[in-house]
């Protein structure tokens, strides 16, 4: 049986929005994880609230418009009330929300973590058993490319990671690794123990 190795990558913010304040020249807000809720007969209205980097003033992003309270789950509902923050970070890590409100997201300022347990190509190599397979958790998507996961993980330098690219050592998805790849939860990265040797010759 393969080993399998998780890359775990946490988000430790959520994405700025890009959006022009009208009360100042920021061009930047950042999402307060709270909910408003305003309710008109049996309509309700919910946006998630952003204030502006440089003077606090308000921006709030649309989640239900004019909806029906009865087509909200109640749970969900609930979690709206009580300004749930994985529920906050869902919709603020959300493009849907974004092109819903004509604002963009800058996932540049998402700062993140890599959980990984060490391992070299060298142990990649000498692997007593089938093989490995890497195995990436990955819950906020922030557009955030492949290859800068597997240097990190495998410590490789760009020169070396290209050579592994060219000789077509790394997969993911049945594709060979290409740099444009984007990382997508539950991506599982394979190694050509093989093609490795022979591109590190």
């Amino acid at each position: 049986m393969r080993k399998v190795f998780i890359w775990e990558v946490t988000a430790k913010n959520t994405p700025l929005l890009k959006r022009k304040c009208n009360h100042c020249d920021s061009d930047k807000f950042y999402c307060s994880e709270k909910f408003r809720m305003n309710a008109q007969k049996k309509n309700i209205d919910i946006w998630l609230i952003y204030r502006c980097l440089k003077c606090d003033n308000t921006y709030n992003m649309a989640i239900f418009s004019r909806t029906k309270t009865e087509l909200i789950n109640k749970d969900l509902f609930n979690k709206f009330l009580e300004n749930n923050t994985e529920l906050a970070w869902k919709h603020a890590f959300s493009l849907e929300t974004s092109r819903k409100n004509n604002v963009e997201l800058d996932f540049d300022s998402v700062e993140y973590d890599i959980q990984y347990e060490y391992i070299s190509v060298e142990d990649i190599l000498n692997f007593e058993s089938e093989g490995m397979i890497f195995k990436i958790k990955y819950y906020f998507n922030f557009n955030l490319k492949l290859s800068t996961v597997i240097r990190t993980c495998l410590n490789l330098s760009s020169n070396k990671l290209n050579t592994l690219i060219e000789a077509k050592v790394i997969s993911v998805r049945g594709k060979d690794l290409q740099k444009k790849h984007k990382v997508k939860n539950e991506d599982i990265v394979l190694v050509n123990r093989e093609k490795l040797r022979n591109a590190m010759l």
